[in-house]
């Protein structure tokens, strides 16, 4: 092997992704399998249709899924914590706009254990007051310290301009919210969406049919005092009037600046303009604001997905004085994009680093997993990876130049921007 000669690129031109087997539990609950991977080591991913999009008040889901891990009727939070440990189990609780999940990780041999613990997470927690109160006590600290930075305030100004105070994207929490929820809230939001009639589960790692077994045993029959599958909700949004919104922070050394509106929620040859755009360190606007001006570490965009819309956003901060020759430049860019067709060098260019990026998406089992969890959450169908390759090999400079005029409209941007005034 000569070392001095470069390796020859190879184009990606087929991709297929490790198909899962799919089954249903005794009790109806659908069940994913992803099996894959030589370490024995399993991941059990459980799901139920209950998010932000579901609370009838505000942190009601976050916190019902947070307090899962914090006693049952069997263990102490305490007690739970010492026995994932003991078995090398890593637990992890999160929560998003329509899902609740909880994710496991566990060594294979002692899968029965780690088990035994989630299973009464998941069907007997005792949402304990005391612990509660702890866990708000901390949130709320947190809390305080995110809105003395711009950055978060920003972003959530943004929300709120685009979806309005009626839509969960728009309903910013504060810190009253936190002192309304008490266990009585979190049993209610409990009962109604963490059952089996609206729950799904995927199993990813080396999984064996006695693994299969097991999750079946554990979870095959039915739990829940309501078995009613959710429906998905809509809600209407409204952008509210003006173009500038300005959230004033007067002892802040550097600004943070959004720009977005709401847009399409799956276009996939869009990817590849924001991509080019915004989406990598390369991208126009990373090479001209941050590279050639000087005027900030890194800003970004891309397109973040909802139930019910997409939103296209630019995010940075800056030095307070930088602020409009910034803004400026993000719509020189844009310009540019509107004007010019793409070189064919530079499409290339794109086109590998995305191409790269989703073949490193789909090299491990867990990550294979996070793939068919997002296909299924999302209500997409299986030819999406296929349909994604599709569009990155085949789109073309002036499907990009007509993407940019179509979707990158300076006029209907938002501009949000939080710091110090200057006069």
């Amino acid at each position: 092997m000569d070392r001095t000669i470069q390796p020859e690129i190879q184009t990606l031109k087929n991709f297929r992704i490790l198909p899962p087997v799919r089954m249903t539990l005794p009790n109806g609950i659908p069940l994913t399998v992803i099996n894959a991977g030589e370490q024995e080591v399993v991941r059990i991913d459980v799901l139920f249709a209950g998010g932000r999009w579901q609370q009838s008040q505000k942190l009601q889901a976050l916190f019902t899924n947070r307090m899962l891990r914090e006693g049952t009727k069997k263990y102490t939070a305490a007690t739970i914590a010492e026995k994932l440990d003991y078995y090398g189990s890593w637990l992890e609780l999160s929560s998003s706009s329509e899902y609740a999940y909880i994710t496991v990780y566990s060594l294979n041999k002692y899968l029965a254990k780690t088990l035994e613990v989630v299973e009464s997470m998941i069907k007997e927690p005792l949402f304990p007051e005391k612990e509660l109160h702890t866990i708000l006590d901390t949130n709320i600290q947190q809390y305080l310290v995110n809105t003395s930075k711009v950055d978060f305030l920003a972003h959530r100004s943004l929300l709120q301009s685009l979806y309005g105070e009626q839509h969960p994207c728009g309903k910013i929490v504060v810190e009253e919210d936190y002192h309304a929820i008490t266990p009585e809230v979190l049993r209610e939001f409990y009962e109604r969406y963490y059952h089996s009639g609206n729950c799904s589960i995927f199993l990813s790692g080396k999984v064996t049919e006695d693994i299969i077994s097991r999750v079946t045993d554990t979870f095959g029959t039915s739990f829940g005092q309501h078995q009613q599958q959710v429906s998905r909700l809509s809600f209407p949004f409204t952008a509210v009037p003006g173009k500038r919104i300005f959230t004033e922070r007067e002892d802040a050394m550097q600004s943070a600046v959004k720009m977005g509106y709401t847009t399409i929620t799956d276009y996939l040859k869009l990817r590849v303009l924001m991509t080019l755009f915004g989406g990598y360190f390369g991208s126009r606007l990373m090479s001209n604001i941050r590279e050639e001006k000087g005027y900030t570490y890194g800003i970004s965009a891309g397109i973040m997905f909802y139930p019910d819309s997409g939103l296209l956003a630019i995010s940075t901060e800056t030095d307070n004085e930088y602020v409009e020759p910034l803004i400026q430049e993000v719509y020189h860019e844009i310009d540019r994009l509107h004007q010019e067709p793409v070189s064919a060098e530079e499409l290339t260019i794109v086109r590998n680093y995305m191409l790269g990026e989703m073949c490193r998406s789909y090299e491990s089992p867990f990550s294979l997993s996070d793939a068919w969890i997002f296909i299924a959450t999302s209500g997409l169908d299986d030819d999406y990876f296929s349909r994604s390759l599709l569009a990155v090999n085949e789109v073309t400079p002036m499907e990009i130049q007509d993407l940019a005029q179509r979707y990158l409209c300076k006029e209907t941007l938002k501009e949000v921007i939080a710091g110090k005034k200057l006069s």
